[in-house]
């Protein structure tokens, strides 16, 4: 994983049970495991807001293991737009 602060959290593939876990950093168990990619971004989104006081932020890995999406909480959002790649 990226290296982050302690409020970001991971959306990545899970291989062994299908869908998409939310993980932090360096953590033993997800935070939550989730069906689709989009409802996994959702609850990370919602941890992000809930336990980081929207200072994190919430990065997908794609299937092929490359970083994709970044989406900054909402304290650390700029008034420039996001760019998803």
């Amino acid at each position: 994983m990226a290296k982050g602060n302690d409020n970001d959290r991971y959306v990545v593939p899970n291989k062994d049970r299908g869908g998409w876990d939310v993980k932090k950093e360096d953590a033993k168990r997800v935070s939550s495991h989730e069906p689709t990619k989009k409802a996994a971004e959702k609850r990370a989104k919602e941890i992000v807001e809930n336990t980081g006081g929207g200072r994190g932020e919430v990065r997908s890995q794609k299937l092929n293991g490359q970083w994709g999406d970044s989406d900054s909480g909402s304290k650390n959002e700029s008034p420039a737009k996001d760019r998803k790649h």
